[in-house]
C-alpha cells in the first residue's frame, strides 16, 4: 500500500529571529522542497510561507511558527509531504514506490532476480539495490542499458 504522506525532510536547527529552520531535504534536491506549498509535521498541516535553498539544506517558514523558541521545538521533527502535490516528470519515481518491487528479466518475466531494497544515489546515476534469491545483494545502475522498463503499478 502507497503511504499518502512522505517523508521530505528534518528540520535540524533554528535559522535567525523569526521562526525559521534549516531542513536537511531528503530529496533530489533543496530545490524540490521549496516547489510545495503545504508540509505535515506530527500529523498537522502547515502552510508555507517562505522556503529557500542555502547550500545543502532549506531554510523553511511555516506560517504559525514566529519565534525562535516554537522553531527550536521542532527541531529533530520530520517533515512529510502529501503525494498528491508531488509533481514528477515522466520516468522519474519517489524511492519510496521503488523499495519492494520485483526486478525481473526484460526478455523473460518469468525470471525473478529478486527484490529492489534500496536506491543509492551517486549523482552520476542511481544505483539500485537488489536482494537476490540466495540473500545476496548486489547492485545494478539505472540506466536505460541496464534498467530497460519500471512499472511500480504492476509491481
Amino acid at each position: 500500500m502507497r503511504a499518502e504522506k512522505l517523508e521530505i525532510g528534518k528540520i535540524v536547527a533554528i535559522h535567525a529571529l523569526k521562526g525559521e529552520m534549516r531542513v536537511q531535504p531528503w530529496c533530489d534536491t533543496p530545490e524540490f522542497l521549496c516547489r510545495f506549498k503545504r508540509l505535515f509535521l506530527d500529523g498537522e498541516e502547515y502552510r508555507v510561507q517562505s522556503a529557500r535553498p542555502h547550500k545543502n539544506v532549506v531554510i523553511l517558514k511555516l506560517r504559525g511558527i514566529e519565534t525562535p523558541e516554537a522553531a527550536q521545538k521542532l527541531v529533530n521533527k520530520i517533515l512529510f509531504a502529501a503525494r498528491e502535490d508531488f509533481k514528477l516528470d515522466k520516468g522519474t519515481y519517489l524511492i519510496a514506490d521503488l523499495i519492494g518491487l520485483k526486478v525481473v528479466d526484460a526478455d523473460d518475466e518469468s525470471l525473478v532476480y529478486g527484490e529492489l531494497t534500496d536506491v543509492s544515489q551517486t549523482g552520476a546515476n542511481d544505483v539500485y539495490h537488489i536482494r537476490f534469491a540466495d540473500g545476496k545483494t548486489r547492485y545494478i545502475p539505472a540506466i536505460p542499458q541496464v534498467v530497460r522498463e519500471t512499472d511500480p503499478e504492476a509491481g
